[in-house]
């Protein structure tokens, strides 16, 4: 589930790691699904201990540990992967640790209850063109008005479709992009190309208001209790949802009872009076 919000959440909580060098580096065994680590992890180990750790940065829904003056260490936590410094939610599906010291944080742990996530080392000029420039698109709190129309006013898929490409905005995942419609006050299922310059400007203010109001309230903990930031402790934005996940409900606008339908096999939740198509 960690989207944008979430992410930029564990990347704050960690950032004391910054000016500590890496000890240790290590597979936890796991009985779980293992998830994927590359190179291995002898290969990292040798690039990395006595490395000194320069810069903690999120790329789209990544989390970034610039190592060294040419090393990227990458965590995409995908549906259930935390990035922790405090003890997990449960040892069993632990799956990745790096030991520190020269600061008074001794450890960062990578815990994933599915195993969909992924360890990644890069070389940073390697992570520049396969991250940043071929798999991403502009940040979405840093991307302008403007780039915003180009990329998304060509698009023929429903709007709410078109943000969850990350190719071409990079962070936007499947519950905000439900609750910056709401605030938009646009229909999920619009085409993109068929949407107006202000209604494209509306739905740009409507994602940074979103994104940067839950990073606020430090990203949203679900029904089953998965994101913790980096202390293990639950968000609260979910206690501000307008729509997702309250399909019958009543619109915090209207009344109306809020709907749900499916969009590119993802629950997409709106209001049908307050977003009409």
């Amino acid at each position: 589930m960690p989207e944008l919000p979430e992410v930029e959440t564990m990347c704050r909580g960690i950032r004391a790691i910054a000016g500590s060098t890496v000890s240790r580096v290590e597979r936890i065994a796991s009985p779980r699904k293992p998830i994927g680590i590359t190179p291995a992890p002898a290969v990292i180990r040798r690039r990395l201990i006595g490395r000194q750790i320069t810069a903690i940065e999120r790329a789209g829904k990544r989390v970034v540990l610039r190592i060294g003056d040419d090393e990227c260490l990458v965590f995409e936590p995908r549906m259930t992967g935390l990035v922790l410094v405090d003890q997990p939610p449960t040892l069993e599906h632990l799956r990745f640790a790096l030991g520190l010291t020269g600061g008074r944080i001794e450890q960062l742990l990578f815990w994933d209850r599915r195993g969909l996530g992924k360890v990644t080392l890069y070389k940073r000029a390697e992570f520049e063109q396969k991250v940043l420039r071929e798999k991403l698109g502009p940040d979405a709190l840093a991307i302008t008005p403007e780039q915003f129309y180009a990329a998304l006013h060509p698009r023929k898929s429903a709007i709410k479709v078109a943000l969850l490409n990350q190719a071409i905005v990079a962070g936007v995942g499947n519950l905000y992009a439900s609750e910056l419609l709401h605030v938009a006050k646009i229909h999920p299922a619009t085409a993109a190309n068929r949407l107006s310059r202000p209604s494209l400007d509306r739905i740009h203010a409507a994602m940074r208001g979103v994104l940067e109001e839950a990073i606020r309230f430090e990203g949203s903990t679900l029904a089953d209790g998965t994101y913790r930031n980096a202390l293990n402790q639950v968000g609260d934005y979910q206690n501000h949802h307008r729509v997702y996940d309250r399909a019958g409900e009543p619109c915090p606008g209207c009344g109306t009872p809020i709907r749900r339908i499916v969009q590119a096999q993802r629950a997409t939740f709106f209001c049908p009076r307050c977003q009409k198509k």
